[in-house]
């Protein structure tokens, strides 16, 4: 069993046979506008059997579900899903939700989905230029007061926007989901995106969450995945970045193992005290589990 916890701060659950719940994105004739044909991972359902059943030799301790039920008509269905599962298992530890921030109806189902108590977070694909827009800004703007971490599904061209909305809001803690989605593998894609990262890193209250890098690096390996790591890590210190894993999505490309495994390698040449808080002890804080 690896000796450095792995607190995973971003797996997916979903059930297709719920009728209360959609999942826009497991639909059969479905597309990903990203991925193309995600058609294995399209099961009747993944419970957290069998997420525990893929990380039984990993050493993970903790780990935080974000929301999945895209197109779900009452997004608390999901969060009273999850925490049954948590209840029942102790999976997962914090639960990120979903809530459109742009709605008069914010506030309301922020405070529905906290009357569970695993609930940490949100998450908002919001429509079009949402980072700008002043109705889904006044929704976010509530999140401070309710100690809700925002997880931003942004791209580096954003920064700027993101950089900008972090800033107005010093009081709302923002984790950047897949180290912000870098698209390409070329030299002066990662000079851009480097940068990119470094205007977020100038806000104090935005966490980089490594994660997801296999949707555009599939046939991944130690040294590709290395350069982008090291970046975040380098960027914004060893105190304001997590881990996750991206499951089951990730799963297209290699095994849950072999993903903790290699960002443990890649971490190797750091302290203890700083693996351990990179690994584990940064989400523990920042989703207060």
């Amino acid at each position: 069993m690896p000796t450095v916890p792995f607190v995973d701060t971003h797996f997916h659950l979903h059930d297709l046979k719920r009728p209360e719940l959609r999942y826009v994105w497991l639909e059969r004739d479905w597309v990903h506008p990203l991925l193309g044909d995600i058609d294995a991972l399209k099961s009747q359902h993944y419970w957290i059997q069998d997420f525990l059943a893929e990380i039984r030799f990993s050493n993970v301790p903790k780990a935080i579900h974000v929301q999945a039920a895209l197109g779900t008509v009452d997004p608390v269905n999901e969060t009273k899903w999850l925490q049954a599962f948590a209840r029942q298992f102790g999976y997962p530890h914090a639960i990120v939700a979903e809530c459109h921030l742009n709605q008069p109806d914010a506030q309301a189902v922020l405070e529905r989905h906290l009357q569970y108590e695993n609930v940490r977070g949100i998450r908002d694909f919001g429509p079009g230029e949402y980072l700008l827009d002043p109705s889904w800004r006044a929704g976010f703007k509530l999140l401070g007061k309710l100690n809700l971490v925002s997880c931003i599904d942004t791209r580096p061209e954003r920064a700027p926007q993101l950089f900008d909305l972090a800033a107005a809001h010093p009081d709302v803690q923002i984790c950047v989901d897949h180290c912000a989605l870098p698209e390409r593998r070329d030299a002066d894609y990662f000079q851009m995106w480097r940068q990119a990262i470094g205007t977020l890193a100038k806000a104090h209250n935005i966490t980089m969450k490594i994660s997801g890098l296999g949707m555009c690096d599939p046939r991944w390996t130690l040294d590709s995945l290395r350069p982008w790591i090291l970046s975040c890590i380098e960027i914004f210190g060893p105190a304001r970045v997590v881990f996750g894993s991206n499951w089951p999505v990730d799963r297209q490309y290699s095994s849950y193992p072999d993903i903790v495994n290699a960002y443990r390698t890649i971490l190797g040449g750091f302290s203890d005290a700083e693996q351990l808080a990179m690994l584990c002890g940064n989400a523990e804080r920042l989703f207060r589990i």
